[in-house]
């Protein structure tokens, strides 16, 4: 097994076929089938079905093996050109989509000023989709809603964010003078996040240790979506603070409830392989601005000293 099956297995996978391969590659078809042909003998397994170009089940695993050793490659190089001067190369970040609002904007400045040969792409996602993408290699780091169960990802908490409920302004919650307690938001069907997220999951049991239930009247994987619906007129919405900024307008308004949680916020990544030096140099500026700025924002409380686990 060498470099070369690897690659134009991938190439394969990713172009749709044998043909398509080698034209992007600048080879001939008959090197890409000989170095696929070659890989199936010594794993004793189909990889490519022949009719349709795309991979079979054995191809899939062996695809997400591939994937991780390019990006090992890479990041093999990076890492050695990053000894040489200011560290450089291509860092892969996911962050919720919350957090990313008012995250995303800094850390670009201030890796453009400290390290300004890092190439950052951001992924924008729920804590589950980035949770998936990090175990198959495709993110380098993540900043998600905490706790994170899988044994192969290790997190570090950040800071906690309240929850907060907004609605329509003409909402019969909206229209009391004080604190609503939440019992009393216990009987409005309510937006929710989706079930099974760590958000619904806090949630639902402060419901629970008051012996109640929050009745959902619709469940939303995304929670800049439900702060959409809800600043929209659609219902009222259970969401981490800065999901509702200040600056967004409409007929809608923050309704005071005693009583909710707050979410935690943390960096995660997997526990098995090294991270590249431009993502370390990352997730040191990415600390520090947290540290910065997160206590600016009304609901972001940081977490004093971080929480690893």
């Amino acid at each position: 097994m060498d470099l070369r099956q690897l690659q134009a297995f991938l190439a394969v996978v990713e172009h749709g076929g044998f043909t398509a391969a080698a034209r992007a590659t600048h080879t001939v078809q008959s090197n890409i089938s000989t170095h696929v042909a070659r890989l199936e003998r010594e794993l004793e397994a189909t990889l490519i079905d022949r009719s349709t170009g795309r991979p079979t089940e054995e191809g899939d695993a062996v695809l997400t093996r591939v994937r991780r050793i390019q990006t090992e490659l890479a990041s093999l190089q990076a890492d050695v050109s990053s000894l040489r001067g200011s560290p450089r190369g291509t860092v892969r970040l996911g962050v919720i989509g919350t957090t990313a609002r008012w995250l995303t904007p800094i850390l670009v400045e201030q890796l453009a000023n400290e390290s300004p040969d890092i190439q950052l792409v951001v992924a924008d996602g729920t804590t589950r989709s980035l949770e998936l993408r990090l175990l198959d290699g495709e993110l380098d780091v993540g900043l998600v809603s905490l706790p994170v169960d899988d044994p192969e990802i290790r997190t570090t908490a950040l800071f906690d964010e309240d929850h907060i409920v907004v609605g329509p302004s003409d909402h019969p919650l909206a229209k009391e003078t004080g604190p609503v307690d939440i019992s009393e938001l216990a009987k409005h069907k309510l937006l929710l996040a989706a079930p099974g997220t760590p958000f619904r999951q806090e949630v639902d049991e402060t419901f629970r240790v008051r012996g109640l239930r929050a009745v959902p009247k619709l469940e939303v994987d995304g929670l800049r979506l439900l702060a959409s619906l809800a600043f929209q007129g659609f219902g009222v919405a259970i969401v981490p603070a800065s999901a509702a900024p200040g600056w967004i307008g409409g007929p809608w308004t923050r309704i005071q409830v005693d009583g909710l949680p707050r979410r935690t916020v943390g960096l995660a990544a997997r526990r098995r392989g090294m991270p590249t030096v431009a993502a370390q140099a990352t997730v040191g500026i990415l600390q520090r601005l947290v540290a910065t700025h997160a206590p600016e924002l009304p609901g972001l409380h940081l977490v004093a000293g971080g929480l690893e686990r």
